[in-house]
């Protein structure tokens, strides 16, 4: 089998998976709406799939790199859910019990950076589906299980902290667009990820879980370790090998590194913003 006919055959895999996993979210999305037990869910749900089908739609039309919006997006992305992770899950985690809830805290870290490894060992893999949008996929589909967990455990919670995390679906889903049309390669296989945390969040509303404190210590523990490493991992690095230095490279031959040392600076300029609107709508919300 040629290589060439392989990744015809991935990419027309993912598209079906993308197209089932839309109609999966939407009849899922149906029951939950019909049921009546989990808005603030569906609304977290729909924010994130049109954050990233929408910012993908726009991705693969732009046909420019625009790294300065990839600076504030993922800079604004990833202020906001380090604050929403240290501010609305740690003091959860804690509060239950300190010590599970730490120790949920470092398997969450150590467990997002073990995949995160694993997911660049596929890349040398001759993997069924294509390679971008399975490691999207296993994210978005991690994100909502987890997501799903919380807010299932404590449905006071309000929608800010959910609204945070799926915040960088947006940057996400632009910039793996431009790469997939870059690389000669649909867009719309980016269904499957936008769909996904909707699916996973969605589907764990009807699984009952324990109400020990420890239980749920671990979970909201692991649950920030989890957005955590995400947040850090979006944040807007400029040096080679990033998404921001590819994108400044493409549109700038002569690679100046003055106008890298400003992204540099509205790099650490856009986090802190993110940061500050999250602690700001959470004071304008008591």
């Amino acid at each position: 089998m040629s290589v060439s006919h392989t990744t015809q055959v991935a990419r027309a895999r993912t598209l079906r998976l993308g197209g089932v996993s839309a109609v999966a979210f939407l009849a899922l999305s149906a029951y939950v709406l019909v049921a009546g037990d989990a808005p603030k869910l569906l609304g977290i749900s729909w924010v994130a799939f049109t954050a990233m089908a929408g910012a993908a739609a726009v991705g693969a039309r732009t046909t420019s790199d625009h790294p300065t919006a990839l600076v504030w997006g993922y800079g604004l992305a990833s202020g906001a859910m380090v604050t929403s992770a240290a501010a609305f899950l740690l003091p959860q985690a804690i509060g239950y019990a300190a010590k599970p809830g730490g120790f949920g805290v470092a398997a969450g870290i150590l467990t997002g950076f073990g995949a995160h490894t694993i997911g660049h060992r596929l890349s040398h893999l001759d993997l069924p589906l294509d390679r971008t949008t399975a490691e999207l996929s296993a994210h978005s589909l991690a994100a909502g299980s987890i997501i799903g967990v919380v807010y299932t455990a404590m449905p006071d919670l309000g929608p800010l902290l959910g609204l945070a995390i799926v915040s960088h679906k947006g940057p996400a889903g632009y910039a793996a667009a431009r790469r997939l049309v870059r690389n000669g390669r649909s867009p719309a296989m980016l269904l499957l990820p936008a769909a996904g945390v909707g699916i996973a969040a969605l589907a764990v509303t009807v699984v009952s879980f324990p109400t020990d404190p420890t239980f749920r210590a671990v979970v909201f523990g692991f649950a920030a370790g989890i957005f955590l490493h995400v947040a850090m991992d979006f944040l807007p690095h400029c040096e080679t090998g990033s998404d921001v230095h590819d994108a400044v490279t493409r549109s700038d031959h002569d690679h100046d590194h003055g106008r890298l040392d400003s992204l540099r600076q509205q790099a650490v300029l856009s986090t802190a913003i993110g940061a500050v609107a999250v602690a700001t709508a959470w004071l304008l919300l008591q």
